[in-house]
């Protein structure tokens, strides 16, 4: 094997061709691996739009836009013959015609970018690529009324700025090198938008320029599949509109011609005092896309009508896109904080998705929301399972909710009350009813626990010392026993704890024995129960967690 290797090393191998500048035929190629990709990678896209109010349709629009600029330059008279910077115009014109939502706009500036930068060439190499990107980057930001950083804005500019800085004069190092800039700028985005980071996405419409410099890097390259050297791989919740407050309810777009650059700058502000997500942009050649959110659609119609022709009227209510299939990757999750290896494997094979905390961890609640938001379910319920951990779940539960999840926090101060919920979660059933299900599973569970302190306390039944041994009740300090402890100590203390939980009723009691419990707590325990209260069940769990020898349940 060794030897047919190195004879296979030695053959002379052709170097792959690549493009050394692109001319019409190249654009055609663009145009239709830019639609290929966007239409593989939609449902992707769409997922992770949640900025700045969660929507669902970023990916969608861009494939719209793309679909309509290809047919737009399939239906024109251009030929591999004819100019790379005619192509760009015509390809520009029908994305502008056709762009649907925000992201659809600013793409459409961006192809006029190019084809402004282009004109009048025939073929478009390193050096020309680099500035029309540039040009590109800023025609895009001019879409918008106000932009914010991590956008896809920034991450378009980060990939000009990339393509100009390459002095090679070679065309494939200056897509290279485009691509691979968006890709950094765009995992960066999240550092940039709270919303982003609290969703664990990065931006959508950024990660739809990602795909089409990488289409460009396809092309350019001379391959027939989309290539994705430099992808960010993202998961996350769905989100309810492409950008904009929640406080507007309509989408509305038109096509705007008979007029002039000064009306169409005035059209921008008229709207802007109608809605938000404002864009009036031109072709350069007298049409218009008009897009904003607005509550009064009217209104929005008849500034157009002042100002010029509006044709092709689109209008959309958000409201309508609830009743719209999910595109979440599941629909119920069920997540567990949990402290100790032996509890998490406990509830992993319970069906659980388990955040393990180490016995030295400090809780985080960034690890918790990254755990919510990577599951990609619709609704996730979260059982603490200790009283530290509910702040954190509360706090990762109201992030996760805000990038379009439906979370629930179900108070658990014991891993005994997570078991109990969990074992009534039955995913066929309703969410709400599930939760409630779970919930009182929970709060019908009582706990009792054993624990070595490690200072000297004063409760409310008398003064401890550092390593005596304290039985808890519901919370409760019911029993001291001054230590050293041994394991006859940790056994009795076990059925006086149990003597004081059962005096209240009980059918089942469930143990966890810590990692320093007596190696035969189990067995007497159970010796215990069958002869005081022979109709109780006993079940016991070797949990390992290091902060308690022992933790009961009784339901």
């Amino acid at each position: 094997m060794f030897l047919v290797t190195l004879a296979r090393a030695a053959e002379p191998r052709e170097e792959p061709t690549v493009l050394q500048a692109l001319d019409a035929a190249a654009i055609r190629r663009w145009a239709a691996v830019c639609v290929r990709s966007l239409d593989a990678q939609r449902d992707a896209i769409d997922g992770i739009n949640v900025f700045p109010v969660a929507d669902g349709d970023t990916g969608s629009n861009l494939l719209g836009t793309m679909r309509a600029a290809l047919e737009a330059l399939l239906r024109a008279p251009v030929d591999e013959r004819s100019e790379v910077g005619a192509a760009l115009t015509v390809l520009a014109k029908g994305a502008l015609a056709g762009a649907r939502g925000n992201s659809g706009v600013i793409v459409s500036q961006m192809l006029r970018g190019l084809a402004e930068a282009l004109r009048d060439i025939d073929q478009a190499g390193a050096v020309d690529l680099g500035k029309a990107l540039v040009r590109a980057a800023e025609l895009a930001a001019g879409a918008v009324a106000e932009p914010r950083a991590g956008t896809m804005l920034t991450v378009l500019t980060a990939s000009a700025a990339a393509a100009r800085r390459v002095r090679s004069g070679v065309l494939h190092e200056v897509t290279a090198a485009a691509a691979r800039a968006a890709g950094e700028a765009l995992v960066l985005t999240p550092q940039q938008l709270d919303v982003l980071a609290e969703a664990g996405v990065v931006d959508a419409g950024g990660r739809g320029v990602l795909v089409l410099l990488e289409s460009l890097v396809t092309v350019v390259n001379e391959r027939d599949e989309p290539v994705v050297p430099y992808s960010t791989s993202v998961q996350s919740p769905v989100a309810a509109r492409e950008a904009g407050s929640a406080e507007f309810g309509y989408e509305v777009m038109y096509l705007l011609d008979s007029t002039t650059d000064k009306a169409a700058i005035e059209l921008r502000d008229k709207l802007g005092q109608l809605g938000d997500c404002v864009s009036v942009v031109g072709d350069g050649a007298g049409l218009w896309t008009v897009h904003v959110h607005c509550n009064d659609i009217g209104a929005a119609i008849e500034a157009g009508v002042e100002t010029g022709r509006p044709h092709r009227i689109m209008v959309a209510r958000f409201a309508d896109a609830e009743g719209a299939p999910t595109r979440f990757g599941r629909a119920r999750v069920v997540v567990i904080p949990a402290r100790g290896a032996g509890i998490a494997a406990l509830f992993r094979g319970e069906g659980a998705l388990v955040l393990e905390i180490g016995p030295n961890d400090e809780p985080d609640v960034w690890d918790l929301l990254n755990l919510i938001t990577s599951t990609g379910a619709s609704h996730v319920t979260v059982l603490p399972g200790d009283e530290g951990l509910v702040g954190i779940a509360d706090e990762a539960a109201t992030r996760a909710v805000a990038g379009g999840q439906d979370v629930v926090v179900i108070p658990c101060a014991s891993p005994v009350q997570a078991l109990a919920a969990l074992a009534v979660h039955d995913p066929a059933r309703r969410s709400g009813d599930d939760v409630v299900s779970m919930a009182e599973a929970s709060a019908a569970t009582r706990r009792g626990e054993l624990v070595v302190t490690s200072q000297d306390a004063i409760t409310w039944i008398g003064p401890c010392q550092a390593g005596d041994l304290l039985g808890f009740a519901d919370g409760d300090v019911m029993r001291i026993e001054h230590g050293p402890v041994d394991a006859a100590m940790v056994i009795r203390g076990a059925c006086a704890v149990v003597d004081r939980m059962l005096g209240a009723g009980g059918e089942l009691v469930t143990a966890m024995l810590g990692a320093d419990a007596p190696e035969h707590l189990a067995d007497e325990l159970e010796k215990h129960l069958r002869s005081a209260y022979p109709a109780a069940e006993f079940v016991a769990y070797r949990g390992g967690q290091r902060d308690s020898v022992l933790m009961l349940g009784v339901e």
